[in-house]
C-alpha cells in the first residue's frame, strides 16, 4: 500500500513538474490557425541575396474555384514601415490584442474583418531594408518610385511563378499611407511591363486601392490649415502661421528643391501637431497614437520568427529610419500621372477615414479634382451616397466609370484597424463590383 502511495506521488510531482518546467509552445501564443498558408522570402536581386519578406494567407471561404479567386497584396507606407503593420494591427486574419490593458499579456486574436476572408492575401515588407526585409547593401535600398516598383514587379512574379494556380487570378493591389506612392507605381510599372509580355507572363491586374494615401504632395500639403481650420482645431491666426509654412513647402517642391520641399512639409505637420496638442493626427479622437510597437513585441520572439520564416538576424522595426532617410528626396513627388494612367485601364478605389489630419479626406478630394481624366467631371457630377453596412451608416461612396472614392466613418489613418468589419464590407464590394461599388456603367471603361 505504501508502495502504491508513493508511486501514485511520484507520479503525481512528475506531471507537475514537467508542466511547470516547460515552456509554452509556440503554437499555445500563435495558434496554428494563425500561421500564413505560407511565407518567407521573395529573391530581388540574385546576386546580393538582397529580398522581399512575405506572409500570404489563402482566402477563409472562396465563393469560386481558387484558380479564379482574387488575390490581394498589401503594402504598407512610411517611407519604410512594415507590411506586418497591416497584417497584424489592421487587415490580416490575426491581429494582436491592442485593446489590452498594460498588465495583460500581448495574444493574437481572430479579426473578424480580415481581408482574406473570401479572397487570397499577400503581404509584402516594401522596400527592401523595411520590415523584415533584406537589404545586403544600404545603396540597394531604392531612392525613387521607379526602383520600388521594380523590385516589387520582381517579388510579385516570384510569387505567382511559385504556384500555378496564381497565374489566372484576379490581383489587386492595395495599401495605405506613403504606399500612395508605391501602390500607383507597381500598378503602372505592371501596365507597361505587360505590354512586353507573353500573354503567359504578364500579371493579371485588375485594380489598386489606396487608403489615406500621400499621392500629390504639393496640392495635399497646402490642406492642412483649411482641413485643422474648418474642424475647429485651430484659429485664424494659427491658421495664417500653417498657411505661410504650406506656401514654402509648395515653392521648393515646384523648383525641385526635394530634400528642403520634405523638411518644410514636415515642419507643416509638426506645426500643427504642437498647435492642436493632439495625441496624434492620425486620428484626432484618440487618447493615445495607435499601438503599432505592439506589432514589435510579437514578431522580436524568436519563436515568432521561426514560425512566419524570418531571419533571425534581422532586428525587426515597426518602420526603418534607414529606408525613410534614402527615401527623403522622393517624399514630395507626385505620383498623380501614374493614378491617370491607371484610372484609364483598371479600376481605381481611394478611401479615407474620417478622423485622419494628415492624409485625409480634404486632402485627397484637393488632387483628385484635378485628375487628367475624361471621365473626371462625371465623376464630381456622380451622387455622394450614404452607405451602410449592416444596416448601420458606415460613410459615403461616390463612383462613376473606373474610379470609387469613400469616406469611411469612425476610422483614422489605419481604416482597417478602426473599422474592422466596414473595411472588410468596402474592399470585398469593391472587388466584386457589389451594392454602391457595382458597375452600372461598364461602358465606361470601355471608352477610356
Amino acid at each position: 500500500m505504501e508502495s502504491m502511495i508513493y508511486n501514485l506521488f511520484s507520479l503525481i510531482f512528475f506531471v507537475l513538474f514537467f508542466l511547470h518546467q516547460t515552456p509554452a509552445s509556440s503554437t499555445s501564443f500563435f495558434p496554428n490557425e494563425a500561421i500564413p498558408t505560407k511565407s518567407g522570402y521573395l529573391t530581388v536581386n540574385q546576386t546580393s541575396g538582397s529580398a522581399i519578406f512575405y506572409t500570404f494567407y489563402e482566402a477563409q471561404k472562396p465563393t469560386s474555384s481558387l484558380s479564379q479567386t482574387p488575390l490581394l497584396i498589401w503594402l504598407q507606407g512610411g517611407p519604410g514601415c512594415s507590411s506586418m503593420i497591416g497584417n497584424f494591427l489592421e487587415l490580416g486574419p490575426w491581429r494582436v490584442n491592442f485593446e489590452k490593458k498594460d498588465e495583460e499579456p500581448l495574444a493574437l486574436q481572430p479579426n473578424p474583418g480580415s481581408w482574406n476572408r473570401i479572397f487570397g492575401l499577400l503581404f509584402l515588407d516594401n522596400p527592401i531594408g523595411t520590415g523584415f526585409s533584406v537589404a545586403a547593401k544600404p545603396e540597394e535600398i531604392p531612392r525613387d518610385q521607379n526602383r520600388v516598383a521594380e523590385h516589387l514587379f520582381t517579388a510579385i512574379t516570384s510569387f505567382i511563378d511559385s504556384d500555378p494556380s496564381f497565374k489566372s487570378r484576379p490581383i489587386f493591389i492595395t495599401g495605405e499611407s506613403y504606399a500612395g506612392k508605391y501602390v500607383p507605381a507597381i500598378g503602372y510599372y505592371i501596365l507597361k511591363k505587360n505590354t512586353q509580355l507573353w500573354n503567359r507572363r504578364k500579371v493579371n491586374l485588375a485594380g489598386v486601392a489606396i487608403g489615406n494615401g500621400l499621392t500629390d504632395p504639393m496640392t495635399q500639403v497646402d490642406t492642412h490649415a483649411s482641413n485643422a481650420y474648418f474642424s475647429g482645431f485651430i484659429n485664424e491666426k494659427q491658421k495664417s502661421v500653417l498657411e505661410k509654412l504650406q506656401s514654402e513647402a509648395v515653392k521648393l517642391t515646384g523648383n525641385g528643391d526635394w530634400s528642403e520641399a520634405t523638411d518644410a512639409r514636415f515642419k507643416v505637420l509638426n506645426t500643427l501637431q504642437n498647435m492642436t496638442g493632439l495625441a496624434t493626427l492620425y486620428d484626432y479622437t484618440r487618447k493615445v497614437p495607435y499601438k503599432d510597437y505592439l506589432v514589435k513585441e510579437l514578431l522580436d520572439r524568436k519563436e515568432v520568427k521561426k514560425i512566419l520564416g524570418a531571419k533571425e538576424s534581422v532586428v525587426y522595426e515597426v518602420c526603418s529610419d534607414l529606408v525613410g532617410n534614402t527615401l527623403n528626396d522622393d517624399v514630395m513627388k507626385s505620383v498623380k500621372f501614374m493614378v491617370e494612367f491607371l484610372v484609364k485601364k483598371i479600376k481605381v478605389l481611394l478611401y479615407q477615414g474620417h478622423f485622419d489630419l494628415r492624409d485625409g479626406v480634404v486632402s485627397t478630394e484637393a488632387w483628385v479634382k484635378n485628375l487628367k481624366w475624361e471621365g473626371i467631371e462625371d465623376f464630381q457630377s456622380a451622387e455622394r451616397k450614404v452607405w451602410k453596412v449592416n444596416g448601420e451608416l458606415a460613410g459615403y461612396v461616390q463612383k462613376w466609370g473606373s474610379l470609387s472614392n469613400t469616406v469611411v466613418l469612425g476610422a483614422g489613418h489605419l481604416v482597417p484597424s478602426d473599422q474592422p468589419l466596414s473595411s472588410q464590407a468596402m474592399i470585398e464590394d469593391w472587388v466584386l463590383d457589389k451594392g454602391l461599388f457595382g458597375n452600372d456603367q461598364k461602358e465606361n471603361l470601355a471608352q477610356f
